[in-house]
């Protein structure tokens, strides 16, 4: 997958996971590489900013399968940046196939 369109749409997967549930990292990741391929190095700073612009928060809980983990949890702000990013994306996305279905090659 080109790597400019998942950079564009990671913080909305991202955002997506953590909304449906809240997560530790490793859950996350693992999650996300269900459906597209993730390093860990683009993972974790992603999720740092996204607790340092308050679109996330994060508790650490005990684990029974070693040390305690940090889940993250969308904050309100997290919940309206996440329906700003869909709503633009479906628009996007709405747009880029309206284009190209136009300029299709017979």
């Amino acid at each position: 997958m080109n790597v400019q369109l998942k950079k564009g749409s990671l913080t909305m997967i991202v955002l997506s996971f953590i909304g449906k549930e809240k997560q530790y990292g490793y859950q996350l990741a693992q999650n996300v590489s269900n459906y597209i391929e993730i390093a860990e190095g683009t993972l974790y700073p992603l999720l740092r900013r996204l607790v340092k612009e308050k679109h996330l928060k994060t508790t650490l809980e005990e684990s029974t399968e070693g040390p305690a983990r940090k889940y993250y949890e969308l904050t309100e702000d997290g919940i309206a940046y996440l329906d700003e990013l869909v709503e633009e994306w479906k628009v996007y996305t709405k747009a880029v196939e309206t284009i190209l279905n136009e300029t299709e090659r017979k």
